[in-house]
Protein backbone atom coordinates (compact mmCIF):
# COMPACT_ATOMS: atom_id res chain seq x y z
CA UNK A 1 0.00 0.00 0.00
CA UNK A 2 1.35 3.32 -1.01
CA UNK A 3 1.75 6.61 0.97
CA UNK A 4 -0.84 8.87 1.65
CA UNK A 5 -0.13 12.60 1.16
CA UNK A 6 -1.11 15.08 3.42
CA UNK A 7 -4.50 16.07 2.28
CA UNK A 8 -5.97 12.98 2.03
CA UNK A 9 -9.43 12.63 3.62
CA UNK A 10 -10.65 9.16 4.67
CA UNK A 11 -14.42 9.07 6.24
CA UNK A 12 -13.76 12.54 7.25
CA UNK A 13 -10.46 12.24 8.43
CA UNK A 14 -7.73 14.23 6.84
CA UNK A 15 -4.11 12.92 6.35
CA UNK A 16 -1.52 15.23 8.21
CA UNK A 17 1.80 13.49 8.14
CA UNK A 18 3.16 10.09 8.24
CA UNK A 19 4.65 8.78 12.03
CA UNK A 20 5.88 5.90 10.80
CA UNK A 21 5.31 3.07 7.80
CA UNK A 22 6.12 -0.43 9.11
CA UNK A 23 5.97 -4.25 7.24
CA UNK A 24 2.69 -3.97 9.04
CA UNK A 25 0.96 -1.01 8.93
CA UNK A 26 1.18 2.86 7.68
CA UNK A 27 0.09 5.55 10.85
CA UNK A 28 -0.70 8.58 10.60
CA UNK A 29 -1.65 11.49 12.70
CA UNK A 30 -4.89 12.72 11.34
CA UNK A 31 -7.77 15.45 12.19
CA UNK A 32 -11.42 16.03 11.32
CA UNK A 33 -11.62 16.76 7.58
CA UNK A 34 -13.62 20.79 7.03
CA UNK A 35 -17.19 20.43 6.28
CA UNK A 36 -19.18 21.49 3.60
CA UNK A 37 -19.29 24.95 5.52
CA UNK A 38 -15.80 24.99 5.70
CA UNK A 39 -15.58 24.56 9.84
CA UNK A 40 -13.69 21.67 11.63
CA UNK A 41 -14.64 20.35 14.18
CA UNK A 42 -12.23 19.89 17.34
CA UNK A 43 -10.66 16.90 19.01
CA UNK A 44 -10.74 16.68 22.52
CA UNK A 45 -6.74 15.01 21.97
CA UNK A 46 -4.40 14.53 18.97
CA UNK A 47 -5.56 11.74 16.77
CA UNK A 48 -3.67 9.05 14.84
CA UNK A 49 -4.74 6.71 12.30
CA UNK A 50 -3.59 3.11 11.73
CA UNK A 51 -3.85 1.82 7.90
CA UNK A 52 -2.63 -2.06 7.68
CA UNK A 53 -0.60 -2.98 5.04
CA UNK A 54 -2.59 -5.69 2.24
CA UNK A 55 -0.97 -5.61 -0.80
CA UNK A 56 -0.93 -8.60 -2.69
CA UNK A 57 2.96 -9.76 -1.09
CA UNK A 58 1.91 -9.14 2.77
CA UNK A 59 0.52 -11.90 4.52
CA UNK A 60 -2.78 -13.05 6.54
CA UNK A 61 -1.44 -12.12 9.69
CA UNK A 62 -1.88 -8.33 8.49
CA UNK A 63 -5.58 -8.92 7.79
CA UNK A 64 -6.33 -10.88 11.06
CA UNK A 65 -4.01 -8.79 13.19
CA UNK A 66 -6.36 -6.04 11.86
CA UNK A 67 -9.49 -7.54 12.68
CA UNK A 68 -8.54 -8.44 16.71
CA UNK A 69 -7.63 -4.83 17.18
CA UNK A 70 -10.44 -3.80 15.22
CA UNK A 71 -12.44 -6.14 18.00
CA UNK A 72 -10.63 -5.17 21.26
CA UNK A 73 -9.74 -1.49 20.95
CA UNK A 74 -12.88 -0.50 21.47
CA UNK A 75 -13.88 -2.71 24.68
CA UNK A 76 -10.95 -1.42 26.57
CA UNK A 77 -10.80 1.77 28.54
CA UNK A 78 -8.17 3.67 31.07
CA UNK A 79 -5.22 5.41 31.28
CA UNK A 80 -2.48 2.91 30.14
CA UNK A 81 -4.72 2.47 26.59
CA UNK A 82 -5.27 5.20 23.89
CA UNK A 83 -8.74 6.05 23.52
CA UNK A 84 -10.44 4.43 20.54
CA UNK A 85 -12.23 7.01 18.07
CA UNK A 86 -13.39 5.21 14.90
CA UNK A 87 -13.04 2.47 12.45
CA UNK A 88 -13.20 1.74 8.82
CA UNK A 89 -14.26 -2.33 7.83
CA UNK A 90 -12.20 -4.40 5.17
CA UNK A 91 -14.98 -3.61 2.82
CA UNK A 92 -13.91 -0.32 2.30
CA UNK A 93 -10.55 1.16 3.64
CA UNK A 94 -9.68 -0.46 6.71
CA UNK A 95 -8.26 1.89 9.61
CA UNK A 96 -7.94 2.55 13.16
CA UNK A 97 -8.51 6.38 14.60
CA UNK A 98 -7.21 6.18 17.87
CA UNK A 99 -5.98 9.30 20.65
CA UNK A 100 -1.84 9.97 19.37
CA UNK A 101 -0.62 9.47 22.89
CA UNK A 102 2.88 12.03 23.38
CA UNK A 103 5.60 10.36 24.45
CA UNK A 104 8.50 8.08 23.98
CA UNK A 105 9.07 4.46 23.21
CA UNK A 106 10.41 2.40 25.78
CA UNK A 107 13.08 0.96 23.38
CA UNK A 108 14.04 4.89 23.52
CA UNK A 109 14.08 5.27 26.61
CA UNK A 110 16.04 2.25 27.33
CA UNK A 111 18.85 3.71 25.14
CA UNK A 112 18.67 6.43 26.49
CA UNK A 113 19.04 5.18 30.21
CA UNK A 114 22.10 2.76 29.35
CA UNK A 115 23.70 5.97 28.26
CA UNK A 116 23.23 7.86 31.20
CA UNK A 117 22.81 5.58 33.61
CA UNK A 118 23.61 2.32 33.65
CA UNK A 119 26.50 1.17 35.25
CA UNK A 120 26.88 3.82 37.29
CA UNK A 121 24.65 5.31 39.85
CA UNK A 122 23.90 1.98 40.36
CA UNK A 123 21.44 1.40 43.55
CA UNK A 124 19.65 4.18 41.48
CA UNK A 125 19.83 2.39 38.37
CA UNK A 126 18.10 -0.48 39.61
CA UNK A 127 15.57 1.95 41.52
CA UNK A 128 15.40 3.22 37.94
CA UNK A 129 14.91 -0.07 36.41
CA UNK A 130 12.09 -1.27 39.63
CA UNK A 131 9.99 1.79 39.19
CA UNK A 132 9.71 1.35 35.38
CA UNK A 133 8.97 -2.10 35.93
CA UNK A 134 6.51 -1.15 38.25
CA UNK A 135 5.03 1.35 36.03
CA UNK A 136 4.41 -1.56 33.41
CA UNK A 137 2.96 -3.92 35.44
CA UNK A 138 0.38 -1.45 36.81
CA UNK A 139 -0.50 -1.09 32.89
CA UNK A 140 -0.63 -4.94 32.43
CA UNK A 141 -2.91 -5.42 35.11
CA UNK A 142 -5.12 -2.91 34.08
CA UNK A 143 -5.98 -4.60 30.26
CA UNK A 144 -5.86 -8.34 32.78
CA UNK A 145 -8.47 -6.82 34.93
CA UNK A 146 -10.65 -6.23 31.19
CA UNK A 147 -9.86 -9.70 30.50
CA UNK A 148 -7.64 -8.55 27.67
CA UNK A 149 -4.27 -10.58 27.34
CA UNK A 150 -1.59 -8.29 25.27
CA UNK A 151 0.36 -11.22 24.03
CA UNK A 152 3.05 -8.76 21.94
CA UNK A 153 4.47 -6.63 24.93
CA UNK A 154 7.87 -5.79 23.95
CA UNK A 155 9.90 -2.20 23.99
CA UNK A 156 8.24 -1.23 20.83
CA UNK A 157 4.56 -1.61 22.12
CA UNK A 158 5.50 0.26 25.48
CA UNK A 159 4.63 4.23 25.53
CA UNK A 160 6.06 6.37 27.78
CA UNK A 161 3.80 9.47 28.38
CA UNK A 162 6.11 12.84 29.83
CA UNK A 163 4.76 12.14 32.91
CA UNK A 164 6.36 8.43 33.33
CA UNK A 165 2.74 6.68 33.28
CA UNK A 166 2.90 3.99 30.85
CA UNK A 167 0.48 3.07 27.79
CA UNK A 168 0.43 0.27 25.66
CA UNK A 169 0.13 -0.13 22.42
CA UNK A 170 -0.64 -2.64 19.24
CA UNK A 171 -3.08 -4.88 20.19
CA UNK A 172 -3.21 -6.81 17.06
CA UNK A 173 -2.05 -10.15 18.48
CA UNK A 174 -3.91 -9.80 21.62
CA UNK A 175 -6.45 -11.62 23.10
CA UNK A 176 -10.04 -10.88 24.75
CA UNK A 177 -11.19 -13.63 27.07
CA UNK A 178 -14.82 -12.45 25.56
CA UNK A 179 -14.39 -12.67 22.17
CA UNK A 180 -13.36 -15.14 19.65
CA UNK A 181 -9.49 -15.76 19.18
CA UNK A 182 -9.25 -14.62 15.48
CA UNK A 183 -5.27 -15.71 15.46
CA UNK A 184 -6.05 -18.80 17.49
CA UNK A 185 -8.86 -19.74 15.12
CA UNK A 186 -7.28 -18.89 11.58
CA UNK A 187 -3.70 -19.09 11.69
CA UNK A 188 -3.47 -21.67 14.03
CA UNK A 189 0.08 -21.20 14.72
CA UNK A 190 2.38 -19.61 17.39
CA UNK A 191 2.27 -15.61 16.89
CA UNK A 192 5.00 -13.04 18.84
CA UNK A 193 8.07 -11.55 18.83
CA UNK A 194 10.58 -14.18 18.94
CA UNK A 195 12.43 -12.18 21.39
CA UNK A 196 9.87 -11.87 24.41
CA UNK A 197 7.46 -14.61 23.35
CA UNK A 198 6.65 -16.74 26.37
CA UNK A 199 7.01 -20.77 26.58
CA UNK A 200 3.58 -21.17 26.77
CA UNK A 201 3.19 -19.00 23.66
CA UNK A 202 5.42 -21.23 21.57
CA UNK A 203 3.10 -24.61 21.70
CA UNK A 204 -0.01 -22.21 21.32
CA UNK A 205 -1.43 -21.50 24.04
CA UNK A 206 -3.07 -18.46 24.39
CA UNK A 207 -5.10 -16.09 26.77
CA UNK A 208 -2.54 -16.56 30.02
CA UNK A 209 -2.37 -13.52 31.50
CA UNK A 210 1.28 -14.39 33.03
CA UNK A 211 2.26 -14.83 29.40
CA UNK A 212 2.61 -10.90 29.86
CA UNK A 213 4.20 -11.14 32.62
CA UNK A 214 7.36 -13.27 31.12
CA UNK A 215 7.45 -10.30 28.11
CA UNK A 216 7.81 -8.12 31.34
CA UNK A 217 10.92 -10.09 32.56
CA UNK A 218 12.47 -10.08 29.43
CA UNK A 219 11.88 -6.63 29.77
CA UNK A 220 13.84 -6.02 32.89
CA UNK A 221 16.16 -8.46 32.42
CA UNK A 222 17.30 -6.44 28.91
CA UNK A 223 17.41 -3.27 31.73
CA UNK A 224 19.57 -4.72 33.69
CA UNK A 225 21.74 -6.26 31.80
CA UNK A 226 22.04 -4.43 28.06
CA UNK A 227 21.30 -7.85 26.31
CA UNK A 228 17.67 -10.28 25.50
CA UNK A 229 17.82 -13.02 27.75
CA UNK A 230 16.87 -15.52 24.82
CA UNK A 231 18.63 -13.66 22.23
CA UNK A 232 16.37 -13.29 18.89
CA UNK A 233 15.57 -16.72 17.62
CA UNK A 234 14.68 -17.22 14.10
CA UNK A 235 13.52 -20.75 14.30
CA UNK A 236 10.77 -22.77 16.25
CA UNK A 237 13.35 -24.74 17.54
CA UNK A 238 15.11 -22.03 18.44
CA UNK A 239 12.23 -20.34 20.47
CA UNK A 240 11.39 -23.78 22.08
CA UNK A 241 14.55 -23.90 24.09
CA UNK A 242 12.58 -21.47 26.99
CA UNK A 243 10.48 -24.54 27.60
CA UNK A 244 13.23 -25.94 29.58
CA UNK A 245 16.28 -23.33 29.61
CA UNK A 246 16.84 -20.65 31.96
CA UNK A 247 18.74 -17.36 31.27
CA UNK A 248 22.26 -16.84 32.24
CA UNK A 249 21.49 -15.27 35.70
CA UNK A 250 21.83 -11.37 35.14
CA UNK A 251 23.94 -11.00 37.98
CA UNK A 252 26.14 -13.23 35.87
CA UNK A 253 26.36 -10.40 33.01
CA UNK A 254 26.06 -7.64 35.67
CA UNK A 255 27.65 -7.98 38.60
CA UNK A 256 26.10 -4.81 39.90
CA UNK A 257 22.60 -6.33 39.12
CA UNK A 258 21.24 -6.43 42.93
CA UNK A 259 19.82 -9.95 44.32
CA UNK A 260 16.40 -8.59 44.90
CA UNK A 261 15.98 -7.81 41.29
CA UNK A 262 17.88 -10.50 39.70
CA UNK A 263 14.84 -12.44 42.30
CA UNK A 264 11.79 -10.63 40.22
CA UNK A 265 13.36 -11.25 37.23
CA UNK A 266 14.30 -15.05 37.10
CA UNK A 267 10.85 -15.29 39.17
CA UNK A 268 9.24 -13.99 35.62
CA UNK A 269 10.96 -15.79 33.69
CA UNK A 270 10.21 -18.95 34.50
CA UNK A 271 9.43 -21.51 32.13
CA UNK A 272 6.56 -22.66 33.63
CA UNK A 273 3.88 -20.37 34.08
CA UNK A 274 2.57 -21.24 37.45
CA UNK A 275 5.91 -20.40 39.09
CA UNK A 276 5.38 -17.43 38.11
CA UNK A 277 4.02 -13.71 39.58
CA UNK A 278 0.45 -14.80 39.93
CA UNK A 279 -0.51 -11.60 38.32
CA UNK A 280 1.05 -8.59 37.14
CA UNK A 281 -0.41 -6.72 40.68
CA UNK A 282 2.01 -9.00 42.55
CA UNK A 283 4.73 -8.16 40.46
CA UNK A 284 4.18 -4.35 40.56
CA UNK A 285 4.30 -4.88 44.53
CA UNK A 286 7.53 -6.42 44.70
CA UNK A 287 8.66 -4.18 42.18
CA UNK A 288 7.58 -0.87 44.44
CA UNK A 289 9.24 -2.50 47.84
CA UNK A 290 12.42 -3.81 46.71
CA UNK A 291 13.31 -4.08 50.42
CA UNK A 292 10.77 -6.63 50.85
CA UNK A 293 11.66 -8.74 48.61
CA UNK A 294 12.44 -12.14 49.64
CA UNK A 295 15.14 -13.15 47.93
CA UNK A 296 16.06 -17.15 47.44
CA UNK A 297 18.56 -19.26 45.65
CA UNK A 298 17.76 -17.73 42.69
CA UNK A 299 18.21 -14.32 43.31
CA UNK A 300 22.00 -15.16 44.71
CA UNK A 301 22.81 -17.40 42.14
CA UNK A 302 25.93 -16.49 39.49
CA UNK A 303 26.02 -19.70 37.51
CA UNK A 304 22.85 -20.87 35.55
CA UNK A 305 20.71 -23.55 36.10
CA UNK A 306 22.93 -27.06 35.59
CA UNK A 307 22.94 -29.62 32.72
CA UNK A 308 20.89 -32.26 34.85
CA UNK A 309 17.76 -29.70 35.55
CA UNK A 310 17.42 -28.63 32.47
CA UNK A 311 17.42 -31.93 30.86
CA UNK A 312 14.83 -32.94 33.74
CA UNK A 313 12.85 -30.25 32.25
CA UNK A 314 13.44 -31.21 28.99
CA UNK A 315 11.43 -34.36 29.26
CA UNK A 316 8.53 -33.09 30.84
CA UNK A 317 8.45 -30.31 28.50
CA UNK A 318 8.43 -32.67 26.11
CA UNK A 319 4.66 -34.28 27.06
CA UNK A 320 4.03 -31.30 28.49
CA UNK A 321 0.35 -29.99 27.57
CA UNK A 322 -0.05 -26.38 28.29
CA UNK A 323 -3.73 -25.74 29.79
CA UNK A 324 -5.12 -22.23 29.52
CA UNK A 325 -5.92 -20.42 32.40
CA UNK A 326 -8.72 -18.88 33.77
CA UNK A 327 -10.44 -15.91 32.62
CA UNK A 328 -7.81 -13.15 33.67
CA UNK A 329 -10.32 -11.27 35.83
CA UNK A 330 -11.30 -14.48 37.57
CA UNK A 331 -7.87 -15.40 37.99
CA UNK A 332 -6.57 -11.92 39.84
CA UNK A 333 -9.69 -12.20 41.88
CA UNK A 334 -8.62 -16.06 43.01
CA UNK A 335 -4.71 -14.46 43.72
CA UNK A 336 -5.37 -11.00 45.53
CA UNK A 337 -3.64 -9.03 47.37
CA UNK A 338 -4.89 -8.39 51.34
CA UNK A 339 -3.62 -5.77 53.21
CA UNK A 340 -4.34 -5.46 57.08
CA UNK A 341 -5.02 -2.09 58.49
CA UNK A 342 -3.36 -2.71 61.77
CA UNK A 343 -3.52 0.28 64.59
CA UNK A 344 -0.37 1.62 66.12
CA UNK A 345 -1.61 2.88 68.91
CA UNK A 346 -3.74 2.57 71.73
CA UNK A 347 -4.84 -0.98 70.52
CA UNK A 348 -6.13 -3.95 72.62
CA UNK A 349 -5.14 -7.31 73.03
CA UNK A 350 -8.83 -8.26 71.51
CA UNK A 351 -8.42 -6.34 68.67
CA UNK A 352 -5.10 -7.80 67.62
CA UNK A 353 -6.52 -11.35 67.86
CA UNK A 354 -9.87 -10.32 65.66
CA UNK A 355 -7.90 -9.09 63.19
CA UNK A 356 -5.18 -12.02 62.71
CA UNK A 357 -8.54 -14.67 62.92
CA UNK A 358 -10.02 -12.79 60.23
CA UNK A 359 -6.68 -12.26 58.08
CA UNK A 360 -6.00 -16.22 58.84
CA UNK A 361 -9.68 -16.90 56.92
CA UNK A 362 -8.94 -15.13 54.15
CA UNK A 363 -5.77 -16.05 53.01
CA UNK A 364 -7.04 -19.59 54.22
CA UNK A 365 -9.81 -19.79 51.58
CA UNK A 366 -7.58 -18.09 48.82
CA UNK A 367 -3.83 -20.19 48.22
CA UNK A 368 -1.45 -17.79 46.86
CA UNK A 369 -2.57 -14.60 48.05
CA UNK A 370 -0.40 -11.93 49.24
CA UNK A 371 -0.84 -9.86 52.42
CA UNK A 372 0.23 -6.29 53.06
CA UNK A 373 0.66 -5.24 56.44
CA UNK A 374 0.41 -1.52 57.19
CA UNK A 375 0.35 0.55 59.78
CA UNK A 376 0.14 4.33 59.27
CA UNK A 377 1.81 7.03 61.98
CA UNK A 378 1.41 10.91 62.70
CA UNK A 379 4.44 12.84 61.46
CA UNK A 380 4.14 13.50 65.13
CA UNK A 381 5.78 10.77 66.37
CA UNK A 382 8.67 11.43 64.75
CA UNK A 383 11.65 13.52 65.96
CA UNK A 384 14.69 14.48 64.26
CA UNK A 385 16.87 15.43 67.59
CA UNK A 386 15.29 12.38 69.53
CA UNK A 387 17.29 9.34 68.99
CA UNK A 388 15.06 6.98 70.43
CA UNK A 389 12.00 8.80 68.22
CA UNK A 390 13.92 9.37 64.86
CA UNK A 391 12.15 7.88 61.77
CA UNK A 392 14.35 4.60 61.18
CA UNK A 393 13.59 3.79 65.09
CA UNK A 394 10.15 4.39 64.98
CA UNK A 395 10.00 2.83 62.07
CA UNK A 396 11.89 -0.34 62.92
CA UNK A 397 9.57 -0.75 66.01
CA UNK A 398 6.35 -0.63 64.17
CA UNK A 399 7.57 -3.15 61.87
CA UNK A 400 8.84 -5.09 64.59
CA UNK A 401 5.39 -4.98 66.11
CA UNK A 402 3.77 -5.88 63.29
CA UNK A 403 6.06 -8.96 62.58
CA UNK A 404 5.28 -10.62 65.93
CA UNK A 405 1.86 -9.92 65.40
CA UNK A 406 2.09 -11.59 62.12
CA UNK A 407 3.73 -15.09 63.50
CA UNK A 408 0.55 -16.48 64.59
CA UNK A 409 -0.85 -15.93 61.22
CA UNK A 410 -0.55 -19.56 58.76
CA UNK A 411 1.82 -17.93 56.15
CA UNK A 412 2.07 -21.22 53.96
CA UNK A 413 2.05 -20.32 50.26
CA UNK A 414 1.74 -17.04 51.44
CA UNK A 415 3.95 -13.51 50.73
CA UNK A 416 3.74 -10.91 53.77
CA UNK A 417 4.97 -7.72 53.63
CA UNK A 418 4.83 -4.75 55.85
CA UNK A 419 4.51 -1.39 55.35
CA UNK A 420 5.14 2.02 58.03
CA UNK A 421 2.97 5.23 56.35
CA UNK A 422 3.55 8.36 57.73
CA UNK A 423 0.38 10.65 57.32
CA UNK A 424 -1.87 12.87 59.18
CA UNK A 425 -4.60 11.61 57.25
CA UNK A 426 -5.09 7.58 58.06
CA UNK A 427 -8.14 7.26 56.12
CA UNK A 428 -6.74 8.54 53.12
CA UNK A 429 -3.31 7.13 53.36
CA UNK A 430 -4.87 3.57 53.88
CA UNK A 431 -6.83 4.41 50.80
CA UNK A 432 -4.12 6.01 48.76
CA UNK A 433 -1.82 2.31 49.49
CA UNK A 434 -4.45 0.32 48.45
CA UNK A 435 -5.17 2.35 45.56
CA UNK A 436 -1.48 2.49 44.49
CA UNK A 437 -0.75 -1.17 45.12
CA UNK A 438 -3.86 -3.04 43.62
CA UNK A 439 -5.24 -4.26 46.61
CA UNK A 440 -8.32 -6.32 46.14
CA UNK A 441 -9.47 -6.26 50.13
CA UNK A 442 -8.83 -4.40 53.16
CA UNK A 443 -9.56 -5.60 56.32
CA UNK A 444 -9.24 -3.38 59.33
CA UNK A 445 -11.29 -3.06 62.91
CA UNK A 446 -14.16 -2.11 63.39
CA UNK A 447 -14.15 1.50 65.56
CA UNK A 448 -17.17 -0.57 68.58
CA UNK A 449 -16.97 2.90 70.69
CA UNK A 450 -18.89 6.21 70.39
CA UNK A 451 -21.58 4.68 68.57
CA UNK A 452 -23.54 7.45 68.79
CA UNK A 453 -20.96 10.08 67.57
CA UNK A 454 -20.40 8.54 64.41
CA UNK A 455 -23.78 9.23 63.85
CA UNK A 456 -22.52 12.78 62.85
CA UNK A 457 -18.63 12.32 62.50
CA UNK A 458 -17.24 9.37 60.12
CA UNK A 459 -14.38 7.29 61.69
CA UNK A 460 -11.54 5.99 59.62
CA UNK A 461 -12.87 2.56 59.40
CA UNK A 462 -16.03 4.53 57.55
CA UNK A 463 -13.97 6.71 55.78
CA UNK A 464 -12.12 4.06 54.49
CA UNK A 465 -15.16 1.81 53.73
CA UNK A 466 -16.45 5.10 51.89
CA UNK A 467 -13.44 5.70 49.35
CA UNK A 468 -12.09 2.63 49.19
CA UNK A 469 -11.27 0.97 45.89
CA UNK A 470 -12.20 -2.63 46.63
CA UNK A 471 -14.08 -4.77 49.58
CA UNK A 472 -13.26 -3.85 53.14
CA UNK A 473 -13.97 -6.09 56.11
CA UNK A 474 -14.48 -4.47 59.25
CA UNK A 475 -13.99 -6.72 62.41
CA UNK A 476 -15.13 -6.34 65.53
CA UNK A 477 -13.66 -7.37 68.52
CA UNK A 478 -14.25 -10.64 69.21
CA UNK A 479 -12.02 -12.63 71.39
CA UNK A 480 -12.85 -15.54 74.39
CA UNK A 481 -11.90 -14.58 77.66
CA UNK A 482 -9.24 -17.50 78.32
CA UNK A 483 -6.89 -16.32 75.80
CA UNK A 484 -7.20 -12.68 76.61
CA UNK A 485 -4.19 -13.51 79.16
CA UNK A 486 -2.33 -15.36 76.14
CA UNK A 487 -2.49 -13.01 73.41
CA UNK A 488 0.42 -10.90 74.46
CA UNK A 489 2.95 -14.02 74.79
CA UNK A 490 2.42 -15.31 71.30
Amino acid sequence: MKLLNPGHVIDGFEIEACLHAGGMAHIYTVQYALSEDGTRRESEFPMAMKIPRMTAGDGAENIVSFEVEHQILPAIAGAHVPRFVAAGDLSRTPYLVMEYVQGSTLETWAEQFHKETFQTGLHDSAIAIARMGAELAHAVHSLHKQNVCHLDLKPANVLIRPNGKVVLLDFGLSCHAHYPDLLAEELRKAVGSPAWIAPEQVVGVRGDPRSDIFAIGVMLYELATGELPFGEPATAGGMRQRLWMDPVPPRKRNPHVPEWLQEVILKCLHPEAAKRYPSAAHLAMDLSHPDQIRITERGRQIQGTGFKEHFKRWLKAAGMHYQPSPLPSKQIKEVPILMVALPHADVSDATWYSLREAVDRSLGIRPGARLACVTVISPGDTSSTESSKSESSVHRMHLARMQQWSQGLDLHDHQVSFHVLEASDVAHALVKYAEGNEVSMIIMGAATHGLQMQRFVATVPIKVAMDAPCTVILVKQDVPFEFLGTLNDE
